[in-house]
C-alpha cells in the first residue's frame, strides 16, 4: 500500500497575525542546486545578507606587499567594507589594524599570520616594507535577499532566522521561486509547526525562536 504524507497548512503553525497585509512578506525561494528546493509551510527560512569579499591594497601604499584576493567570509561578518590599516610597521611584518565597516575596530592583522575574525585573510610582505597608513580594504558584498531553509552551518547569513514559509513552495533546479513568509509581528507560532533542518540542537533553535521574537514573532510551546 502506498503511504502518503500529508502537507503542512498555515494553521499549523500560525495560531494569531495582526495583519496579514503586514506581517507577511513576498519572498524569493533560492533555486535549487543540482535538485529542486522543496520548502515546506511551517519551515524556519534564513535569508542570504552576504557575498563575497574581495580583498585590495589602496593606492599610494609605500610597502608592496598584497592581501588574500578573495578572504572568506565567516558568520560575523558584515556587508560594506573593512578597513585594515598599517599602526605598527617592522623589517619584513607589520601590524594592521582592522576595522568592521561600522569602524569598531575587531582585531590586529600580522604580516604572514593568518586572521580570522569575522573574515579569513592573510597579509604577504613583500620586497618594499610597509609604512605606518598602508591600507587593505576588504569588501563584503551584499546578499541576493533570497530565503532557503534556515543552515546553522552557513556564513552567508542564511544561519540566521528570518521569517517562517506560509505555503509550500518548489524552487527547480536553477530556479528561483516566489514565496510568501511571515516575516513581522504581532504574530504567534506554534513550536509544534515549525519545520527545523535535521540534526538542528536545542540552543540553535532557541537562537533561532530569539531572532524571530525580535521581529515580532512569538513561538508558543505547545499551542
Amino acid at each position: 500500500m502506498t503511504v502518503k504524507n500529508e502537507s503542512n497548512y498555515l494553521g499549523d503553525f500560525l495560531k494569531y497575525e495582526a495583519e496579514a497585509l503586514y506581517c507577511r512578506e513576498p519572498v524569493t525561494v533560492l533555486a535549487g542546486a543540482g535538485a529542486a528546493r522543496d520548502l515546506t509551510s511551517g519551515m524556519v527560512l534564513g535569508r542570504i545578507t552576504k557575498g563575497a569579499a574581495t580583498g585590495a591594497a589602496v593606492a599610494g601604499n609605500t610597502g608592496n606587499g598584497t592581501i588574500t584576493a578573495s578572504p572568506t567570509v565567516g558568520a560575523a561578518a558584515k556587508p560594506g567594507v573593512y578597513q585594515v590599516v598599517c599602526i605598527e610597521p617592522l623589517t619584513n611584518s607589520g601590524k594592521f589594524s582592522v576595522e568592521d565597516p561600522d569602524g569598531v575596530v575587531i582585531g590586529i592583522a600580522t604580516v604572514g599570520v593568518q586572521f580570522s575574525t569575522h573574515l579569513t585573510f592573510t597579509i604577504a610582505d613583500g620586497a618594499t616594507d610597509f609604512a605606518a597608513g598602508d591600507a587593505f580594504t576588504i569588501t563584503v558584498a551584499a546578499g541576493s535577499g533570497k530565503v532557503k531553509q534556515i543552515d546553522f552551518a552557513a556564513t552567508d547569513g542564511g544561519d540566521k532566522a528570518y521569517g517562517v514559509l506560509c505555503f509550500d513552495v518548489t524552487a527547480p533546479d536553477g530556479v528561483d521561486a516566489k514565496g510568501t513568509a511571515i516575516v513581522n509581528g504581532p504574530a504567534v507560532a506554534s513550536d509544534k509547526g515549525l519545520t527545523w533542518p535535521a540534526g538542528a540542537t536545542q540552543p540553535q533553535k532557541d537562537a533561532a525562536i530569539a531572532q524571530l521574537k525580535l521581529a515580532g514573532i512569538k513561538v508558543r510551546q505547545g499551542a
